[in-house]
């Protein structure tokens, strides 16, 4: 490989590990503008959490319609009446803009994960879409 070859290759990858992050804007209490030019799709949301793997939301947190949900945090059945989607996604975004002393997870953070030297290391937890994703189904999320 070339020496011009080697540096291309390094810049590229690294635009795209910072590419990840989306640029949103803090207004008020929220973020009104959404992250990705695809609407969330509260299905995909629904699956994200469900899997407890990167939304691992059940971890703390309890959802009637899903089972073996934690009890540290709030149940978030409601959630999508009291919460507007600009103030549900600056939570999942960024909640310790929200409440810096509560400990969750911001999930669209660069600094999301440590640095350990993984290949993830620095990324947010979750991408653009699956923010917009998870947005879209807790804001279907009402009181019954």
């Amino acid at each position: 490989m070339t020496r011009a070859l080697g540096i291309a290759l390094v810049l590229a990858l690294a635009g795209t590990a910072h590419a990840q992050v989306a640029n949103y804007r803090v207004e008020g209490d929220g973020i009104p503008q959404a992250l990705t030019n695809t609407p969330g799709n509260a299905a995909r949301g629904r699956a994200l959490i469900a899997k407890r793997e990167a939304a691992n939301c059940l971890q703390c947190h309890a959802i009637k319609d899903l089972p073996a949900g934690g009890d540290r945090g709030p149940a978030l059945d409601g959630v999508g009446a009291r919460l507007t989607p600009a103030q549900l996604r600056l939570s999942v975004v960024d909640y310790a803009r929200v409440m810096p002393k509560v400990e969750m997870p911001s999930f669209h953070r660069p600094d999301a994960r440590p640095a350990t030297g993984k290949e993830d290391a620095g990324k947010p937890i979750l991408t653009a879409q699956e923010i917009e994703d998870v947005v879209a189904y807790l804001a279907t999320l009402r009181y019954r």
